[in-house]
């Protein structure tokens, strides 16, 4: 079942790519999909080392000990998505939309962990899964910030 899940999820990010890293701002979408998974991939290696958790189903797994679809595909798409909808927003607001985001996928990581080998958590709770993903979502929405800043710079 986990296997058949992996491929479903690998076949949905294809089909959804080229639909969420578009224009506008695709330079900016493109920066937010590769951070993202360049700190997810550093985050979920250090959590995977430290044996806080496992991943006993997974791509690749004589090579990763992560897994690499969730960290350098899926969660960079949601991401996307993410940075997208509050991409005009102040501070208040790009908050209170990170829990629209953080619960949900804290609620279904924690779910997902009670009912299949995708993952177990060894030293962890949804708690560290909602601080984690509010951090990794608050971190790129703040460098989407800088590099918005940055550009308006050097348009002056």
């Amino acid at each position: 079942m986990e296997k058949t899940m992996i491929r479903w999820l690998f076949a949905l990010n294809a089909i959804l790519f080229p639909f969420v890293i578009r224009k506008p701002n695709i330079k900016e979408m493109l920066i937010v999909f590769f951070a993202k998974g360049i700190l997810s991939t550093v985050i979920d290696a250090y959590v995977v080392n430290t044996k806080r958790v496992a991943y006993p189903v997974r791509p690749f797994p004589k090579i990763f000990k992560t897994n690499i679809l969730y960290d350098l595909v899926f969660f960079p798409l949601l991401s996307v998505v993410w940075v997208r909808q509050s991409y005009r927003d102040k501070l208040p607001m790009i908050l209170l939309k990170s829990l629209t985001w953080s619960v949900p996928m804290s609620l279904t990581q924690w779910y997902f962990e009670k009912n299949t080998r995708l993952f177990k958590w060894k030293k962890w709770s949804v708690f560290h899964t909602f601080a984690s993903i509010s951090f990794t979502l608050l971190t790129i929405r703040g460098l989407v910030a800088l590099v918005k800043r940055s550009q308006d710079n050097l348009e002056k």
